[in-house]
């Protein structure tokens, strides 16, 4: 497996110095662990909606969002109604998509359940250790509604958990670097790019979060 410094002046190489502190971006400065419980629902459904849609759009909308859900308090969408469902569904302020307006009362009880079982839901996601983050998407997906794959991996990032993301210029660099050979959708594949990670966060003393960057920029686009 290629050394993290093997990985970054392969990414100098073909961006340079510049770019890659243009792209790269510093350690978050607001932690997950911070926010209050209806600022992670708010986080997390935005990028559930934005999902297969134009972002744009629905972060041109979200005002709209935040008013028809009640600025995303976690009790009150938990006990979204069937007429809550329809007045949502008749509401041109909020992109009008049944499965996904759901997802909010969904994970709106997920993070309910979390609060009781741990105090906070923010905090018990934000406090978990980097360095399994798989486990933490696998926990997001198995107890959420819609919180998996990129969809997760993307929600935790905007939100400021400093993970990392397996896109398509990821899963290639990874594959370019020897840790894996192929797709990264198998639980073999992810334990084997979570260890890499973890070991090149030691090498480094960088973030996950920054060391995916300097990997989707070490191979072509």
């Amino acid at each position: 497996m290629k050394t993290f410094a093997q990985i970054r002046e392969m990414a100098v190489t073909r961006k340079g110095e510049e770019a890659i502190a243009a792209y790269v971006p510093d350690p978050l400065q607001t932690p997950l662990a911070s926010l209050t419980d209806d600022r992670l629902l708010s986080e997390f459904s935005k990028r559930v909606f934005q999902s297969g849609f134009n972002w744009k759009v629905v972060e041109n909308k979200w005002p709209g969002f935040e008013t028809a859900f009640h600025g995303f308090d976690i009790g009150r969408n938990a006990m979204m109604s069937d007429e809550d469902l329809d007045r949502h569904l008749k509401n041109t302020g909020i992109v009008r998509h049944a499965t996904k307006i759901l997802s909010v009362r969904d994970n709106a009880v997920f993070m309910s359940d979390l609060a009781r079982e741990h105090g906070s839901a923010a905090q018990f996601i934000g406090n978990w250790p980097v360095s399994d983050t798989i486990g933490l998407l696998d926990m997001m997906k198995k107890r959420g509604n819609r919180l998996g794959g990129a969809t997760g991996q993307y929600a935790l990032r905007f939100a400021g958990y400093e993970n990392f993301i397996l896109s398509r210029s990821v899963i290639a660099a990874l594959n370019m670097a020897g840790v894996i050979d192929g797709a990264a959708t198998s639980k073999g594949a992810q334990v084997k790019v979570q260890a890499a990670l973890n070991i090149w966060q030691s090498e480094s003393g960088e973030s996950q979060a920054r060391i995916s960057r300097v990997l989707a920029m070490s191979v072509p686009d």
